[in-house]
């Protein structure tokens, strides 16, 4: 039947060596560790830590991240076997493609977009935030107004209404044009930027460590209830579901190494580098992220982070000056810099995976052919890139950050339980595939996988249940109404 067609591993290898007149190979195993830390090590440390332990989990939010990395490692095992098997643009798409067809694929595909474009929304959101910090601490000005870095559905204590988070778009717009520029000139932009913010986060773990307060992680695991913020929205709170939900809510940060697949067509030797920047970038960034956790909800107390007008944004740089020292201003204001200049490179990295994603949909019929349409001299999907910058800034314009932020780490979680399943899959019917790394205990460890990534999925609730089918029912009707019929791999099957 024609949804359910299978790429051939063939013509993907084919595809991935044709390098004169596809993208250009320029990465190496250290460009995609840093490519990796650079997705990682972002919003979901800088700002969704604190949402996580306001929200959700207290002190525990540190055994969110824990549950959430080990989901990643069984998922960054399968990756990593499919991008050294399969090095080709595309991520999750081509590997559902090549494993469970052509319908799957494109319901990976669509759903991708909740992992990369609505990523970088979420990021872009988060760099506002410490943008005003940035204005009222370091360069001491006047704040940009609420309701000019904010969505319209937020309101403030105060009863103001947002009506448009301009620097969020401006954010955005930016790292397009740099991406569309080049992906080795992003990728050295980025290097500088990791070597800074991971300088950071080490710093902060080393000296906030002796200001930690035992009785903020007391007790270390709340008991169960339920949280209702000033929005209005309600959160299980404590016991085995608020560490559920934590883990889903900072998940979203961990799909770094993700990114790095996306990048495959465009690195030196895949089959060797895929791996290490995959696993390399997960293991860097689990230690950091669960120390760092511990550090920042011993700083200061719950309520600290539940007030919009303490720690609710900006909440590391909130969390030293309240927790530390005043001889430490110095650190808050290198910590603001530092963020500003992190968000930029997540973004950036999620920019680059949703344009990947899309040049390879497009480049297989399922997507318009703008969106593989390559640039004569910078070797970049420029005008695929620009569509993009368009879907990310209303997200990040007009969506306030909480529910993007739960839409990505849905997206993410799926996305990963389809690649988990593709390694069981590739290695009955494909048996003899030349694997460069191999996945270990399968199909054990993939199995875990899908039961991990489906746990933290039923730990954000309902509602972005609900979002997530209504995602994917908008792209049914793009299917059904455009995909299907043009498919290159479903029109040369119909002309056999």
């Amino acid at each position: 039947m024609g949804l359910f067609i299978r790429k051939p591993i063939s013509q993907l290898l084919e595809e991935a060596s044709d390098s004169e007149k596809g993208l250009k190979r320029t990465l190496t195993g250290l460009g995609l560790i840093t490519l990796g830390i650079g997705a990682i090590i972002g919003a979901g440390l800088f700002v969704r830590t604190a949402a996580a332990a306001a929200q959700n989990a207290g002190p525990s939010v540190t055994i969110g991240f824990l549950i959430a990395a080990i989901g990643c490692a069984l998922a960054g095992l399968c990756y990593a076997e499919l991008s050294s098997s399969i090095p080709i643009s595309g991520s999750a798409y081509t590997y559902t493609y090549a494993t469970m067809g052509e319908l799957l694929a494109w319901i990976i595909g669509w759903d991708l977009v909740l992992e990369y474009a609505v990523g970088a929304a979420t990021v872009g959101i988060a760099w506002s935030e410490y943008l005003n910090n940035f204005l009222i601490e370091v360069m001491h000005t006047a704040p940009i107004p609420y309701e000019w870095c904010h969505s319209p559905f937020q309101t403030s204590l105060e009863g103001v209404s947002g009506i448009i988070n301009l620097p969020a778009l401006g954010i955005v717009t930016l790292m397009s044009l740099l991406l569309i520029r080049g992906i080795q000139e992003s990728s050295f932009v980025n290097t500088i930027i990791v070597i800074v913010k991971v300088a950071i986060v080490i710093i902060i773990i080393i000296l906030g460590w002796s200001y930690i307060n035992p009785a903020y992680h007391t007790p270390y695991i709340p008991d169960a209830t339920t949280y209702t913020d000033h929005q209005g929205v309600t959160y299980n709170f404590g016991g085995i579901m608020g560490i559920l939900g934590a883990a889903g809510t900072v998940f979203f940060a961990f799909i770094g190494f993700d990114a790095v697949s996306t990048a495959a067509q465009e690195t030196k030797n895949p089959k060797k580098a895929m791996p290490i920047g995959i696993l390399g970038s997960l293991v860097i960034c689990t230690v950091l992220y669960i120390l760092f956790s511990h550090v920042l909800t011993g700083l200061a107390p719950l309520e600290f982070f539940r007030d919009p007008n303490k720690g609710g944004e900006a909440s590391v740089v909130a969390a030293i000056r309240e927790g530390m020292p005043a001889t430490y201003s110095w650190l808050s204001k290198s910590v603001t810099v530092a963020i500003l200049a992190g968000f930029s490179s997540v973004i950036l990295v999620m920019l680059l995976g949703q344009s990947r994603v899309f040049y390879s949909m497009s480049c297989d019929g399922l997507l318009p052919k703008v969106f593989s349409e390559v640039h004569p001299k910078f070797k970049t999907p420029y005008k695929g890139s620009l569509v993009i910058l368009i879907l990310v800034g209303l997200f990040a314009a007009f969506v306030p950050g909480d529910v993007v932020g739960h839409m990505t780490s849905i997206g993410t979680l799926f996305a990963f339980m389809l690649v988990c399943a593709a390694v069981i899959i590739l290695r009955k019917k494909d048996p003899d595939l030349k694997r460069e790394f191999k996945t270990p205990l399968v199909p054990f460890l993939p199995i875990l996988g899908i039961i991990a990534c489906g746990t933290m999925i039923f730990g954000l609730g309902w509602e972005n249940w609900l979002r997530l089918f209504i995602w994917l029912a908008l792209g049914f009707i793009i299917y059904f109404g455009y995909s299907m019929k043009n498919s290159k791999l479903g029109k040369s099957k119909r002309q056999k």
